[in-house]
Protein backbone atom coordinates (compact mmCIF):
# COMPACT_ATOMS: atom_id res chain seq x y z
CA UNK A 1 0.00 0.00 0.00
CA UNK A 2 1.69 3.53 -1.21
CA UNK A 3 2.25 5.85 1.61
CA UNK A 4 1.12 9.65 0.70
CA UNK A 5 3.74 10.84 3.11
CA UNK A 6 6.04 9.51 0.57
CA UNK A 7 5.35 11.53 -2.04
CA UNK A 8 6.18 15.69 -3.10
CA UNK A 9 4.48 17.81 -5.38
CA UNK A 10 6.64 20.45 -7.03
CA UNK A 11 4.99 24.05 -6.87
CA UNK A 12 3.29 24.61 -9.68
CA UNK A 13 4.68 27.94 -11.68
CA UNK A 14 2.65 30.93 -11.54
CA UNK A 15 0.80 31.65 -14.04
CA UNK A 16 2.47 34.90 -15.00
CA UNK A 17 6.00 33.21 -15.18
CA UNK A 18 4.77 29.92 -17.35
CA UNK A 19 6.87 31.28 -20.38
CA UNK A 20 5.27 27.97 -22.32
CA UNK A 21 1.67 29.84 -21.72
CA UNK A 22 2.90 33.11 -22.10
CA UNK A 23 4.66 32.32 -25.89
CA UNK A 24 1.24 29.94 -26.76
CA UNK A 25 -1.70 30.82 -28.40
CA UNK A 26 -3.72 31.05 -25.00
CA UNK A 27 -1.32 33.86 -24.02
CA UNK A 28 -2.36 35.89 -27.36
CA UNK A 29 -4.70 38.44 -24.65
CA UNK A 30 -1.89 38.90 -22.48
CA UNK A 31 0.74 39.52 -25.51
CA UNK A 32 -1.29 42.21 -27.10
CA UNK A 33 -2.11 43.78 -23.78
CA UNK A 34 1.86 44.18 -22.81
CA UNK A 35 2.16 46.07 -25.90
CA UNK A 36 -0.17 48.67 -24.52
CA UNK A 37 0.54 48.69 -21.17
CA UNK A 38 4.58 48.53 -21.21
CA UNK A 39 4.89 51.66 -23.93
CA UNK A 40 2.39 53.72 -21.92
CA UNK A 41 4.35 52.56 -18.38
CA UNK A 42 7.35 54.33 -20.46
CA UNK A 43 6.18 57.28 -22.13
CA UNK A 44 4.65 58.10 -18.30
CA UNK A 45 7.85 57.80 -16.94
CA UNK A 46 9.68 59.73 -19.76
CA UNK A 47 6.99 62.62 -19.26
CA UNK A 48 6.04 62.59 -22.92
CA UNK A 49 2.44 64.07 -23.25
CA UNK A 50 2.11 63.80 -27.08
CA UNK A 51 3.80 63.71 -30.52
CA UNK A 52 4.44 64.47 -33.95
CA UNK A 53 5.11 61.62 -36.03
CA UNK A 54 7.01 61.29 -39.56
CA UNK A 55 6.37 58.56 -42.27
CA UNK A 56 7.98 57.75 -45.10
CA UNK A 57 10.23 55.98 -47.29
CA UNK A 58 13.03 53.63 -45.57
CA UNK A 59 14.98 53.11 -48.34
CA UNK A 60 16.35 56.91 -48.48
CA UNK A 61 19.55 57.64 -47.79
CA UNK A 62 21.43 60.87 -46.18
CA UNK A 63 23.46 63.12 -49.23
CA UNK A 64 26.72 62.06 -47.90
CA UNK A 65 26.02 58.36 -48.46
CA UNK A 66 24.13 58.50 -51.70
CA UNK A 67 26.93 60.62 -53.58
CA UNK A 68 29.71 58.20 -51.50
CA UNK A 69 28.24 54.86 -53.14
CA UNK A 70 28.70 56.57 -56.22
CA UNK A 71 31.71 57.56 -55.95
CA UNK A 72 32.55 54.32 -55.08
CA UNK A 73 30.98 52.73 -58.33
CA UNK A 74 32.67 55.10 -60.46
CA UNK A 75 36.64 54.36 -58.75
CA UNK A 76 38.53 51.79 -61.10
CA UNK A 77 38.11 47.98 -60.21
CA UNK A 78 34.30 49.33 -59.02
CA UNK A 79 32.66 49.24 -62.43
CA UNK A 80 30.41 45.79 -62.79
CA UNK A 81 30.03 44.12 -66.53
CA UNK A 82 27.06 46.49 -68.68
CA UNK A 83 24.07 46.80 -68.65
CA UNK A 84 24.53 45.48 -64.93
CA UNK A 85 26.63 48.20 -64.02
CA UNK A 86 24.44 50.83 -66.07
CA UNK A 87 21.50 50.03 -63.66
CA UNK A 88 23.55 50.18 -60.74
CA UNK A 89 24.56 53.50 -61.59
CA UNK A 90 21.05 54.65 -62.56
CA UNK A 91 19.87 53.48 -59.01
CA UNK A 92 22.69 54.90 -57.31
CA UNK A 93 22.47 58.11 -59.12
CA UNK A 94 18.38 58.12 -57.87
CA UNK A 95 19.24 57.43 -54.22
CA UNK A 96 21.58 60.95 -54.87
CA UNK A 97 18.13 62.51 -56.35
CA UNK A 98 15.84 61.37 -53.35
CA UNK A 99 18.45 62.20 -50.69
CA UNK A 100 17.32 65.45 -50.04
CA UNK A 101 14.33 64.12 -48.52
CA UNK A 102 16.51 62.65 -45.97
CA UNK A 103 18.14 65.84 -45.51
CA UNK A 104 14.51 67.95 -45.15
CA UNK A 105 13.38 65.83 -42.68
CA UNK A 106 16.48 65.82 -40.78
CA UNK A 107 16.39 69.85 -40.63
CA UNK A 108 12.29 69.58 -40.16
CA UNK A 109 12.81 67.69 -36.82
CA UNK A 110 15.65 69.98 -35.99
CA UNK A 111 14.00 73.07 -35.97
CA UNK A 112 10.67 71.34 -34.88
CA UNK A 113 12.66 69.89 -31.86
CA UNK A 114 14.13 73.54 -31.29
CA UNK A 115 10.93 74.94 -30.82
CA UNK A 116 9.29 72.29 -28.59
CA UNK A 117 12.03 72.42 -26.12
CA UNK A 118 11.19 76.05 -25.27
CA UNK A 119 7.90 74.74 -24.38
CA UNK A 120 6.79 75.22 -20.46
CA UNK A 121 5.74 72.43 -18.59
CA UNK A 122 6.95 69.77 -17.13
CA UNK A 123 6.27 67.19 -19.66
CA UNK A 124 7.70 66.57 -23.41
CA UNK A 125 5.30 68.60 -26.02
CA UNK A 126 5.20 67.17 -29.79
CA UNK A 127 8.24 64.92 -29.26
CA UNK A 128 9.20 63.31 -32.85
CA UNK A 129 8.30 59.52 -33.43
CA UNK A 130 9.26 57.19 -36.10
CA UNK A 131 8.61 53.89 -37.31
CA UNK A 132 12.29 53.53 -35.94
CA UNK A 133 14.12 52.37 -38.96
CA UNK A 134 16.40 53.26 -41.87
CA UNK A 135 15.60 56.27 -44.08
CA UNK A 136 13.08 58.64 -43.63
CA UNK A 137 12.92 57.69 -39.87
CA UNK A 138 16.33 57.37 -39.53
CA UNK A 139 16.70 61.24 -40.54
CA UNK A 140 13.88 62.49 -38.47
CA UNK A 141 15.13 61.00 -35.06
CA UNK A 142 18.75 62.03 -35.86
CA UNK A 143 17.42 66.02 -36.28
CA UNK A 144 15.73 65.84 -33.36
CA UNK A 145 18.44 63.91 -31.39
CA UNK A 146 20.96 66.54 -33.04
CA UNK A 147 18.49 69.39 -31.69
CA UNK A 148 19.23 67.86 -28.26
CA UNK A 149 15.46 66.53 -27.93
CA UNK A 150 14.11 63.31 -26.67
CA UNK A 151 12.86 61.29 -30.00
CA UNK A 152 10.53 57.87 -30.43
CA UNK A 153 11.03 54.61 -32.55
CA UNK A 154 8.21 52.35 -32.75
CA UNK A 155 9.77 49.37 -34.41
CA UNK A 156 7.95 46.48 -35.55
CA UNK A 157 9.80 42.73 -35.88
CA UNK A 158 9.60 41.38 -39.43
CA UNK A 159 10.93 37.92 -40.73
CA UNK A 160 14.00 40.27 -42.40
CA UNK A 161 16.00 42.35 -40.07
CA UNK A 162 14.95 45.78 -39.16
CA UNK A 163 16.79 47.27 -36.79
CA UNK A 164 16.50 50.30 -35.03
CA UNK A 165 18.64 53.26 -36.12
CA UNK A 166 21.33 55.05 -33.56
CA UNK A 167 19.28 58.19 -33.06
CA UNK A 168 16.45 56.90 -31.21
CA UNK A 169 15.94 57.77 -27.47
CA UNK A 170 17.31 54.61 -25.81
CA UNK A 171 14.74 54.98 -23.23
CA UNK A 172 12.10 55.54 -26.09
CA UNK A 173 13.18 52.12 -28.42
CA UNK A 174 10.17 50.26 -29.07
CA UNK A 175 10.24 46.75 -30.51
CA UNK A 176 6.55 45.40 -31.73
CA UNK A 177 5.14 42.16 -32.38
CA UNK A 178 1.80 43.33 -33.51
CA UNK A 179 1.31 45.49 -36.46
CA UNK A 180 -2.31 46.95 -35.20
CA UNK A 181 -0.48 47.89 -31.97
CA UNK A 182 2.25 49.37 -33.48
CA UNK A 183 -0.14 51.71 -35.51
CA UNK A 184 -2.10 52.19 -32.70
CA UNK A 185 0.83 54.28 -30.64
CA UNK A 186 1.47 55.91 -33.91
CA UNK A 187 -2.03 57.55 -33.69
CA UNK A 188 -2.41 57.21 -29.60
CA UNK A 189 -0.19 60.19 -28.83
CA UNK A 190 -0.01 62.00 -32.31
CA UNK A 191 -1.14 65.76 -32.48
CA UNK A 192 0.06 66.04 -36.34
CA UNK A 193 1.75 63.62 -38.87
CA UNK A 194 4.35 64.56 -41.59
CA UNK A 195 4.64 62.13 -44.48
CA UNK A 196 7.00 62.38 -46.80
CA UNK A 197 7.76 59.58 -49.94
CA UNK A 198 7.01 56.30 -49.40
CA UNK A 199 5.57 53.11 -50.88
CA UNK A 200 3.57 50.40 -49.67
CA UNK A 201 4.03 50.63 -45.30
CA UNK A 202 3.70 54.85 -45.99
CA UNK A 203 0.60 55.06 -47.83
CA UNK A 204 -0.87 52.06 -45.64
CA UNK A 205 0.15 54.05 -42.41
CA UNK A 206 -1.01 57.67 -44.28
CA UNK A 207 -5.10 56.01 -44.68
CA UNK A 208 -4.87 54.77 -41.90
CA UNK A 209 -4.41 57.89 -40.37
CA UNK A 210 -6.75 60.05 -42.37
CA UNK A 211 -9.38 57.13 -42.28
CA UNK A 212 -10.00 57.63 -38.17
CA UNK A 213 -10.01 61.45 -39.30
CA UNK A 214 -12.84 61.18 -41.69
CA UNK A 215 -14.84 58.93 -39.13
CA UNK A 216 -14.18 61.28 -36.78
CA UNK A 217 -12.50 58.42 -34.39
CA UNK A 218 -9.81 60.99 -33.26
CA UNK A 219 -10.33 62.57 -30.38
CA UNK A 220 -8.46 65.59 -31.29
CA UNK A 221 -7.46 67.51 -34.19
CA UNK A 222 -4.28 66.48 -36.25
CA UNK A 223 -2.93 67.79 -39.11
CA UNK A 224 -1.58 65.83 -41.73
CA UNK A 225 0.92 67.40 -44.13
CA UNK A 226 2.48 65.41 -47.43
CA UNK A 227 5.72 66.58 -48.08
CA UNK A 228 6.77 66.63 -51.35
CA UNK A 229 3.41 68.14 -53.50
CA UNK A 230 5.06 66.73 -56.64
CA UNK A 231 5.59 63.14 -55.90
CA UNK A 232 2.16 62.90 -54.17
CA UNK A 233 -0.24 64.11 -56.15
CA UNK A 234 1.17 61.81 -59.01
CA UNK A 235 0.49 59.17 -56.78
CA UNK A 236 -2.39 60.27 -55.18
CA UNK A 237 -5.33 61.85 -57.11
CA UNK A 238 -8.31 61.37 -54.17
CA UNK A 239 -10.76 63.90 -56.54
CA UNK A 240 -11.07 61.10 -58.92
CA UNK A 241 -12.74 59.29 -55.26
CA UNK A 242 -14.83 62.72 -54.45
CA UNK A 243 -16.25 62.82 -58.57
CA UNK A 244 -17.02 59.22 -58.04
CA UNK A 245 -18.96 59.69 -54.68
CA UNK A 246 -16.80 57.36 -52.69
CA UNK A 247 -15.27 60.12 -50.18
CA UNK A 248 -17.14 63.48 -49.66
CA UNK A 249 -15.88 66.46 -51.52
CA UNK A 250 -14.06 68.02 -48.51
CA UNK A 251 -12.40 64.78 -47.51
CA UNK A 252 -9.69 65.97 -49.94
CA UNK A 253 -8.86 68.46 -47.24
CA UNK A 254 -8.22 66.19 -44.48
CA UNK A 255 -4.54 66.90 -46.09
CA UNK A 256 -2.02 69.40 -47.19
CA UNK A 257 1.12 69.73 -49.57
CA UNK A 258 4.34 71.09 -48.21
CA UNK A 259 7.70 71.58 -50.16
CA UNK A 260 10.48 72.61 -47.54
CA UNK A 261 11.10 72.15 -43.84
CA UNK A 262 10.70 75.85 -43.11
CA UNK A 263 7.06 75.82 -44.83
CA UNK A 264 6.41 72.75 -43.14
CA UNK A 265 7.43 73.90 -39.39
CA UNK A 266 5.44 77.26 -40.09
CA UNK A 267 2.18 75.18 -40.35
CA UNK A 268 3.08 72.81 -37.79
CA UNK A 269 3.64 75.63 -35.32
CA UNK A 270 0.40 77.99 -36.18
CA UNK A 271 -1.21 74.10 -36.29
CA UNK A 272 -0.46 72.97 -32.33
CA UNK A 273 -0.49 75.96 -31.32
CA UNK A 274 -3.74 77.05 -32.05
CA UNK A 275 -5.09 73.30 -31.91
CA UNK A 276 -3.25 72.31 -28.69
CA UNK A 277 -1.31 74.61 -26.93
CA UNK A 278 -4.80 77.33 -26.47
CA UNK A 279 -7.27 75.35 -25.52
CA UNK A 280 -10.10 76.71 -23.07
CA UNK A 281 -8.95 76.15 -19.78
CA UNK A 282 -12.17 73.63 -19.26
CA UNK A 283 -10.87 71.18 -21.91
CA UNK A 284 -7.03 71.80 -19.98
CA UNK A 285 -8.49 70.76 -16.88
CA UNK A 286 -10.46 67.68 -17.96
CA UNK A 287 -7.74 66.55 -20.81
CA UNK A 288 -6.39 63.27 -19.98
CA UNK A 289 -2.76 62.62 -19.38
CA UNK A 290 -2.00 60.71 -22.39
CA UNK A 291 -4.52 61.77 -24.87
CA UNK A 292 -7.02 58.92 -26.54
CA UNK A 293 -8.89 57.74 -29.80
CA UNK A 294 -12.37 57.54 -29.19
CA UNK A 295 -13.97 54.10 -28.79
Amino acid sequence: MNDPTKFTSARAPLAYENDAFLRGPDGRPLRILAEYTEPLARFRREKIQDTVVFFGSARFRSLSSAEEAVQLLARPGGAQPAPEHEQEAHRLQRAVDMAHYYEDARHLAHILTDWTRTLPGKRHRFVVTTGGGPGIMEAANRGAREAGGKTIGLNIALPFEQVPNPYITPELNFEFHYFFMRKLWFAYLAKALVVFPGGFGTLDELFEILTLAQTEKLAKKMTVLLYGEDYWRRVLNLEVLADAGTIAPHDVNLFEFVNTPEAAFARLQESLIRDHLQSPPQAKRHQPEIATTRR
